[in-house]
């Protein structure tokens, strides 16, 4: 996932700093089941002989219903172009029309121009919610 488009990278509060900045955040273990996962040994998933395992292949399913888009067609792609070309790819892709800003691939919402409206949902989710 590139988390440059993350909901949990891009807000203010209680920032996701990355999957990769090591094993501990804040003193505290990363929670991410891929980034964590004993089988693999490089950085990527696509570097393991059980690519795309089961868990990696639920959260695809999960991404692509929910989110219109893939992890196992991202790490395909880093495998075959780069990380590099991924991101710029990416940047192109989820880049705002009216302010250049980066659009969240959870709630396809720019984090600089639809801010407000971002927060709005927000509350709105939470009251349905209780």
């Amino acid at each position: 996932m590139n988390c440059g488009l993350c909901l949990h990278y891009l807000r203010a509060e209680n920032k996701c700093p990355g999957c990769y900045t090591g094993r501990k955040v804040n003193g505290k273990p990363i929670k991410c089941g891929r980034r964590l996962c004993q089988e693999r040994k490089g950085d990527f998933c696509f570097e393991c002989g059980k690519f795309p395992c089961d868990s990696l292949k639920r959260l695809d399913k999960r991404y692509r219903e929910r989110y219109g888009m893939s992890e196992i067609e991202n790490l395909e792609y880093i495998k075959e172009h780069g990380l590099k070309k991924f991101l710029a790819k990416e940047q192109k892709k989820w880049q705002c029309p009216k302010c250049g800003g980066i659009i969240c691939c959870h709630t396809s919402l720019c984090f600089n121009c639809q801010l407000k409206e971002l927060k709005r949902k927000k509350k709105k989710y939470r009251r349905n919610e209780k």
